[in-house]
């Protein structure tokens, strides 16, 4: 039987992160969405002050998936929580439970640092994975609707006077 090992994800990481996330935006059929680089995940996740922390699995010591997430906090229930950006398992290793124990273990850290839940969006269309997270006990919310900004149109916003 194969080791599934988790470890925190190192700078030396990012080639195969980056990779791993162009085969996420192709999975769910929107590669163009990828925008990001490797100089920029190292650039912001492994910098002076990280936005992000990734956690790897591997089986074998062989890349098998990751776990994107940075901390959040949530005003209304007066605790932090961890919000869960990208999660990604090579298709051969599906269906080992690496989602599983990559989301659990992010869970327990941030429980461990006083958290109380756990966020994350899912591509629309992306019926396994919404099955997937129902499975685990994760929800979609009814009552709330992700917005976003982003690119011209967010800087245009930004740069905007305050009045």
């Amino acid at each position: 039987m194969s080791t599934i090992t988790l470890r925190p994800g190192r700078i030396e990481d990012v080639e195969t992160i980056h990779a791993a996330l162009l085969r996420l935006g192709t999975h769910i059929g929107a590669p163009e969405e990828i925008q990001s680089t490797p100089d920029d995940l190292r650039r912001y996740g492994f910098g002076e002050k990280p936005a992000f922390s990734i956690l790897i699995a591997e089986i074998d010591g062989e890349f098998a998936g990751l776990c994107l997430h940075f901390p959040i906090f949530s005003t209304w229930m007066g605790r932090p929580g961890v919000y869960v950006q990208d999660l990604y398992v090579e298709d051969r290793f599906r269906g080992r439970r690496i989602g599983e124990k990559l989301l659990r273990r992010v869970a327990k850290e941030c429980r461990v640092a006083g958290g109380a839940y756990l966020r994350l969006s899912v591509d629309t269309d992306n019926e396994t994975a919404k099955a997937f997270y129902e499975r685990l006990g994760i929800g979609w919310s009814s009552y709330e609707q992700v917005q976003k900004i982003v690119g011209d149109a967010f800087f245009a916003f930004a740069d905007m006077p305050e009045g």
